[in-house]
């Protein structure tokens, strides 16, 4: 299914549907109230707080508001919190753009020997793999190097030193992400468990591909920051953002999601931290003319029990990501899409909403979420809340919701 028959065929000016979000009408008073009271009815299951429930849908046709519940009270919401984060990547770092990591010498090579310490250098690449330790090793082989006299000495401190998000469980910690670092490999796993030193299981296994590649390093494996500069001996490149949003808002990866939040912190923050990180997010949003009141932003994933989404910043976000050229096609991939593809595979599988809603999902035990579009008709935001929220019943009423949008018209 292409992603371009998501693209409106009329959309009006953003300023306008802006405006109608943040002045949203009730539902009794939306331009369809036959398909205004069919939403309102897929909304009402037990076990599910109306009033902690906030529901926003807007035609892309004219901008006309087609359903609205409590548009502008402030939620819980759960991986909604990646699509923030997508837009701002996408936005400021661009889809083309690709993480690196660096292997540099310190010392000097005289004949077939290294006379110092190897340097593996994390720049926040989530998608590092032991192969590409080989593909690093094979290019340091290539210099001719055989032996080297000091040490693999492995460098994340691009990243500050906090291992997780401000605000989640003591249990998200391992279950939910892996260690947060600059520098991880295969997601930190290492000997068959979660290394709560990544770095430093990163600069174990590029020693394992060294010596498979002919390398023999006779200092011990540790972690270090390189202070001085080195000679850049080899350097990989991960894939391109839009492939790697693409991943992370399918398969709501959290650990993902929080590398890139500290990603935006390092480059256009000043730190590589998360709280730089949602700065830096929360300024791209507030520059593309989302209303922000009611919106906190703690972390990447939505792990944090600090975050805060409206529906109406949610469906203005949506229709930013829709209207940016540059980033539209690697945005709208990042969705699910119903039936087929990423947390929605198993729901929404028959007709009219299979394959025609694209939304991101949110599951957490206080909160339930469901935004996307719907063809190239609707854009929408459910957000739920409870304590603890009746996720099957959040489910079946978000479902209900985003099929009726598909079967009308």
């Amino acid at each position: 299914m292409g992603r371009r028959a998501y693209l409106p065929r009329v959309l009006g000016p953003f300023l306008a549907v802006l405006a109608l979000l943040l002045a949203a009408t009730p539902a009794a008073h939306a331009a369809e109230p036959a398909l205004s009271a069919r939403l309102a009815r897929a909304l009402a299951v037990p076990n599910v707080d109306p009033a902690r429930t906030a529901a926003l849908a807007i035609d892309l046709r004219d901008g006309s508001v087609v359903y609205e519940r409590n548009a502008s009270l402030s939620l819980v919401p759960a991986s909604t919190q990646k699509l923030p984060v997508t837009y701002a990547a996408l936005r400021l770092l661009g889809s083309g753009y690709r993480f690196h990591t660096e292997l540099v010498g310190s010392g000097t090579l005289v004949g077939d020997v290294w006379h110092g310490d190897l340097w593996l250098r994390g720049f926040g690449d989530p998608t590092l793999r032991e192969s590409d330790l080989a593909g690093l090793a094979a290019e340091v082989a290539a210099w001719g190097i055989r032996r080297v006299t000091g040490a693999v000495i492995a460098d994340e401190s691009w990243f500050d030193a906090r291992r997780t998000g401000p605000g989640w469980k003591a249990s998200f910690y391992i279950h939910e992400s892996p260690p947060l670092s600059a520098l991880v490999v295969d997601r930190g796993r290492y000997r068959g468990k979660t290394s709560l030193n990544p770095a430093l299981a990163a600069g174990s296994l590029l020693r394992q591909a060294l010596a498979g590649a002919g390398v023999k390093v006779a200092g011990t494996t540790r972690t270090g920051r390189l202070a001085a500069a080195g000679l850049p001996l080899a350097r990989d490149t991960s894939e391109p953002l839009a492939e790697i949003v693409r991943f992370m808002g399918r398969e709501s990866d959290n650990h993902t999601a929080e590398l890139l939040v500290k990603q935006l912190g390092a480059v256009y923050g000043g730190r590589g931290s998360t709280a730089a990180g949602t700065r830096v997010v929360r300024a791209a949003l507030e520059e593309a003319g989302i209303p922000l009141v009611g919106v906190r932003l703690a972390d990447g994933s939505g792990l944090s029990n600090l975050d805060r989404l409206t529906a109406a910043a949610v469906v203005a976000l949506l229709e930013a990501g829709l209207t940016e050229r540059d980033i539209r096609d690697a945005f709208l991939a990042s969705l699910a899409v119903a039936g087929v593809a990423g947390t929605l595979e198993d729901r929404m599988d028959a007709r009219p909403a299979r394959g025609r809603v694209i939304a991101k999902t949110g599951t957490t035990a206080t909160a339930s979420a469901l935004s996307g579009f719907v063809r190239d008709r609707y854009v929408f935001a459910i957000l739920q809340n409870g304590r603890p929220i009746a996720t099957r019943w959040a489910r079946i009423a978000q479902d209900r919701f985003a099929t009726a949008l598909a079967a009308s018209g």
